[in-house]
């Protein structure tokens, strides 16, 4: 199919007007806050579970919880009681690293049938100790007495599989499903199946060790007889597929594999430096950042990729896993490397209108349930995305930068060239020297920037914009694409190519200023429309186009200032959107909204241009941000109002948390405010007017790497200025401090 075949769609939702089943499919609906569960989340690969504070999965309405793997549900309910009663919650947290979930329990009060009092509360204690791996469940249950007396109890397990595809769980209806296959039941173990309309079988096999007093297709019955101060202890294994029995009983399987997640988890963590300051509280937000990546990094043939966030996104995601790598770059390379790889081995190479696909676009989202399977969402392969592909190059120039990896850079040059070529070929339909977007067929997204909701691109008087849009951020990507492709191909030797590629940043600098920059509303519009009229709206979009140089160097002031003005700046964060604009809600997905990722973008486009102060500001509203979150855990969005003393931020209800690009922005910022650099063939490691914000007085990095050379560094602030310290080092690396 040539380029001329695929017309985009230009149809839009005027306001007031319904909105067609096509562009409602995708949505999730907030029938249930996931903040107002506050779910306890595990994964590992292609796996994950949401479970409540109790250990439980809930079925019901608007539940995300269970077990999933590869977009399916393998288990939809999983409820224990102590004597039909569900035991009272203690607490319950993850490990700071997550590899494990710890719930404590205990007894309610327990009468008789009489209403006499025959075991009185906290008597009895239940620690359900649980992790995630090779792509199950692992549960360990222990019955501790406290009594000075001898109790039985009942412990009683319901669960249910409803084998359910994540878009169903999301809110679309099936008019057809497949076929629920008869249980297999032994004494100790359950097998549950389905067969999907896709032809493929999917199963839970559920073990139990000691084998229950009492085994259904649903229900497990242990009773338990407990000697005063002493404990029993139970074993689950629940797994996405049929297993063979494990040699030796369960406990031995538990703790043996126990030690197999925990030893992986450390030695992916020990692949980046390491960052320790002053403020515990900063402590925390810093390890469960490092945590969340290392246990969102499914590791493929490539490399590790982080996949986007639970429980919606936990797949592969370019423009999530491209950005979080951007992010975490200069504290560990290996995962730009993966996510390179990876979306390098899996680019389009044709036309397929249904895909969103051109040749040389890079992926939106991959998908592996039977809904994706059978084409009933487009998400099989999708790569209805437009700002993947300059974001792939981006991340090629600066993974070469920080690392000095050409070998690897040549491997996939083919990759970054036919990128550039889908740039330039496709990504400008009009031939108007911007990249814009339209989507092929009314199943595909209608917004395609990382602001993708029906409505996020809009004019003045609140009218939605007609594609095909080009929008602002996209251009600044471009432009990091074409000086990334210039400096790719000067390290490569191909200095015309290096040369042509400057040219080509150096005209879209002028032609963007000249159409994009409005003096009247003080920054950047947020979009260009079909017709080429720009949205007159102050959006967040802006502080990207400092993010990559693009801005003029006499623009950024006024960027800079009407990003942190109070319609902008929230005391939280940069909002999505201005308050002042027509479209405002603080409580919206896009238009009013302040996402983690987005902020740190725009710190690091402040601290390009020399704004370290605003910089800083917003590594203040993140981080205070933070210490109100459960877990100290930045979620994907939080709600839009302004900041009010001793009062947390407003929670957005169905934000997933963790995810990666968010769990990376505290990680990105302290890269902003150090002004870290890299220049692999001086070995120099160099901090470009290093600044801390008000709550780090020190800060130090252990294990930064530059090639083979490893340094730890410190960092004092001295009122408004920081003193550098170099500590430990190995190989051949030196500190430059540049004022």
């Amino acid at each position: 199919m040539s380029a001329s075949q695929l017309q985009p769609d230009v149809s839009s939702t005027e306001p007031g007007q319904n909105l067609s089943q096509a562009q409602t499919q995708f949505f999730i609906p907030a029938t249930a806050s996931l903040h107002e569960r506050r779910p306890r989340t595990l994964k590992h690969g292609d796996s994950f579970a949401v479970f409540d504070h109790s250990g439980d999965a809930i079925a019901g309405p608007g539940s995300p919880e269970g077990l999933y793997h590869r977009d399916t549900r393998h288990l939809s309910h999983l409820y224990l009681t102590i004597n039909d009663t569900r035991p009272m919650l203690l607490s319950s947290g993850l490990r700071d690293d997550n590899a494990l979930l710890t719930c404590d329990l205990t007894n309610p009060d327990f009468t008789g049938a009489d209403g006499r009092m025959e075991v009185e509360h906290d008597l009895i204690h239940l620690r359900r100790t649980r992790f995630l791996w090779g792509g199950g469940v692992h549960e360990r249950i222990t019955v501790r007495n406290f009594d000075t007396q001898a109790h039985s109890v009942s412990l009683n397990i319901s669960f249910a599989a409803d084998f359910a595809d994540l878009f169903e769980i999301r809110g679309m209806t099936r008019l057809r499903r497949g076929t629920m296959r008869e249980p297999v039941v032994e004494a100790d173990a359950v097998l549950l199946g389905y067969e999907g309309r896709d032809g493929k079988v999917r199963e839970t096999h559920l073990r139990f060790d000691p084998a229950p007093q009492g085994l259904t297709a649903n229900h497990a019955r242990f009773e338990v007889s407990v000697p005063p101060g002493e404990r029993r202890t139970l074993y689950i294994q629940i797994c996405c597929q049929r297993t063979h029995r494990p040699s030796g009983a369960l406990s031995k399987h538990f703790l043996k594999t126990l030690r197999e997640s925990m030893q992986s988890l450390r030695q992916a963590r020990s692949r980046g430096a390491t960052v320790r300051s002053s403020n515990q509280l900063f402590n925390e937000v810093a390890r469960r950042s490092v945590a969340d990546i290392t246990m969102l990094s499914t590791d493929t043939e490539y490399g590790p990729y982080p996949y986007a966030g639970i429980p919606w996104f936990s797949t592969v995601f370019g423009r999530d896993a491209i950005i979080t790598a951007l992010e975490t770059l200069w504290l560990d390379p290996a995962i730009s490397k993966g996510v390179l790889g990876y979306l390098a081995a899996h680019q389009a190479k044709a036309f397929d209108a249904a895909a969103d696909a051109e040749p040389g676009k890079i992926l939106h989202e991959v998908r592996h349930g039977e809904m994706a399977e059978l084409g009933e969402v487009p998400f099989r392969h999708y790569y209805g995305s437009i700002d993947s592909t300059p974001l792939f190059v981006m991340l090629a120039g600066a993974y070469l930068e920080r690392t000095g990896d050409s070998d690897f850079i040549a491997t996939i040059l083919p990759n970054v060239e036919a990128a550039l070529n889908w740039i330039e070929l496709h990504g400008d339909r009009d031939r108007d020297g911007f990249v814009e977007y339209g989507r092929f067929t009314d199943q595909g997204l209608v917004n395609q920037g990382w602001k993708d909701s029906h409505d996020s691109v809009f004019h003045a008087d609140g009218t939605i914009a007609r594609g095909p849009i080009a929008l602002a951020e996209v251009q600044a990507y471009v432009y990091g694409a074409w000086t990334a492709a210039e400096a790719i191909h000067a390290t490569l030797g191909d200095l015309a190519k290096a040369l042509a590629y400057r040219k080509q940043a150096e005209e879209l600098r002028l032609r963007f200023d000249a159409v994009f920059f409005d003096a009247e509303i003080g920054t950047y519009v947020i979009a260009l429309d079909g017709e080429k009229r720009p949205c007159r709206v102050r959006s967040s979009n802006a502080g990207h186009v400092l993010f990559t140089g693009l801005a003029q160097e006499d623009r950024a002031e006024a960027v800079v200032r009407t990003l942190m003005a109070p319609a902008s700046f929230s005391g939280w964060g940069v909002r999505t959107i201005a308050s002042t604009e027509i479209r405002y809600n603080p409580m919206s997905y896009h238009n009013g909204s302040i996402w983690p990722h987005d902020n740190a973008m725009i710190a690091a486009g402040f601290s390009r241009y020399g704004y370290r102060r605003e910089a800083a500001q917003i590594f203040e509203g993140l981080f205070a941000a933070a210490t109100y979150v459960d877990l100290m855990r930045l979620p994907e969005l939080f709600c839009g109002f302004p900041r009010r003393r001793a009062q947390g931020p407003t929670f957005y209800p169905v934000a997933c948390s963790p995810q990666a690009w968010s769990a990376a922005a505290p990680l990105s910022l302290i890269q902003s405010s150090l002004g870290i650099g890299f220049d692999v063939d001086s070995g120099e490691i160099s901090l470009r007017e290093p600044a801390l914000p008000r709550f780090l007085d020190e800060l130090t990095l252990h294990g930064l790497r530059l090639g083979e050379a490893r340094v730890d560094i410190a960092f004092d602030r001295m009122g408004d200025k920081v003193v550098v310290k170099p500590l430990d080092r190995t190989g051949s690396a030196r500190v430059v401090t540049i004022a």
